[in-house]
């Protein structure tokens, strides 16, 4: 049985390193078996996965639940990252069962991969609208086109005025500041929601197809959800894609690219905070209820039972991320558009320069910063 006293090193350091560079200490980590039992970043035991196996098993067993709810107490729910719990805010990420199962029903339509398709020209036609607004530069990607490109196509695919999008940037950003900054930032999403609500998009669809039940709160919150999702499940990853392209240059196969980047840095490198709902036994070890358990996405990336393509990057089973043809569109659209209308475009900096910030946290890594000069066409 794997003990808390033998645990290998904390997978949770903040630090900055070059973005081929190993996460520090996540060899031994994975050596130590299926399943880790370390220090949470708020304190007291959590249990990573570390094998893709045993990660779908998780990902797919009804006793290891979202509702932030069994949370231990003691944890401070901003610092930890904590969504409200099921109670307090209808989402797709903490609701479970029956009332999960609805939620994912009325998202389905509008996320679904033929009305993704349908927008590929829209997605091309807004990063370069964009990119040729940032001109010839140098310019930083990181800065000035990785957070705005997702929020301008999730706020198209709603119906948000593009008029909002500094708005939507600054929600986003203040949402990993102080309880002040959180605050203002959830008092943004709402006018952001309710500016959707007045304008033909898919916010009114999915209001329509949600049970007369769901009050103008829990919709405003699913889309609070849909907007800050959409943008950091792209934003990291859109940084780590386009440097692939602008040192290895125009790529065979966008989608390939596209998956072999998310597979390898996804969007975040551990699922979302889970919880025993009662006694567990995972890999041998016994795990108490209400114990917190993450899975180590990022650490499969070479594992074959993560599955093809993008691998476990947007995780599993029910809870798997309703936005994956979304997010995968959105890169592709952007790949092809930089190597297209752009062919001058490089970095700005040595490729040996560039540098990844991980932030200590059960969050996912970025670009600290992308100079890319020669945009101009």
């Amino acid at each position: 049985m794997t003990q808390l006293s033998s645990r290998p090193a904390c997978p949770f350091v903040a630090g900055t390193r070059r973005p081929d560079e190993p996460y520090p200490g996540r060899e031994a980590w994975r050596d130590a078996g299926p399943l880790v039992l370390t220090e949470a970043p708020a304190g007291g035991p959590v249990a990573i996965v570390t094998t893709a196996a045993l990660a779908r098993a998780v990902l797919t067993d009804p006793r290891i639940v979202k509702d932030t709810a069994l949370a231990p107490a003691a944890w401070d729910p901003r610092d930890a990252g904590l969504e409200p719990t099921r109670a307090q805010a209808l989402s797709l990420t903490t609701a479970e069962g029956a009332p999960h199962a609805a939620l994912r029903r009325a998202h389905a339509p509008m996320l679904s991969p033929r009305r993704i398709r349908s927008r590929a020209g829209a997605m091309r036609d807004a990063a370069r609208e964009l990119l040729d607004g940032l001109g010839p530069g140098p310019v930083d990607l990181v800065a000035d086109f990785t957070t705005r490109y997702p929020l301008v196509i999730v706020g198209d695919l709603l119906g948000v005025p593009r008029a909002m999008l500094d708005d939507a940037v600054d929600a986003c950003r203040r949402m990993f500041g102080d309880a002040a900054d959180g605050a203002a930032a959830m008092g943004a999403f709402a006018r952001l929601g309710a500016a959707a609500m007045a304008h033909d998009g898919l916010a009114r669809e999915l209001r329509e197809r949600l049970p007369a039940s769901v009050t103008d709160d829990d919709v405003h919150y699913l889309l609070f959800a849909l907007i800050f999702a959409g943008q950091l499940t792209t934003d990291a990853a859109l940084g780590f894609l386009l440097a692939r392209v602008l040192i290895d240059g125009r790529p065979e196969n966008t989608v390939a690219l596209v998956d072999a980047v998310l597979r390898r840095d996804p969007p975040a490198p551990f699922t979302l905070w889970r919880f025993t709902a009662e006694e567990v036994d995972l890999a041998g070890v016994v795990l108490a209820p209400r114990t917190p358990v993450l899975v180590d996405l990022a650490g499969t990336a070479d594992d074959p039972d993560a599955g093809p393509g993008a691998g476990l990057a947007f995780g599993a089973g029910p809870h798997v991320c309703a936005g994956i043809h979304l997010a995968r569109a959105e890169l592709a659209a952007v790949v092809d558009v930089l190597v297209a209308d752009f062919p001058r475009a490089r970095l700005a900096i040595p490729a040996a320069d560039l540098r990844r910030v991980d932030p200590g946290t059960i969050g996912g890594s970025r670009l600290a910063a992308l100079p890319v000069a020669g945009l101009g066409r």
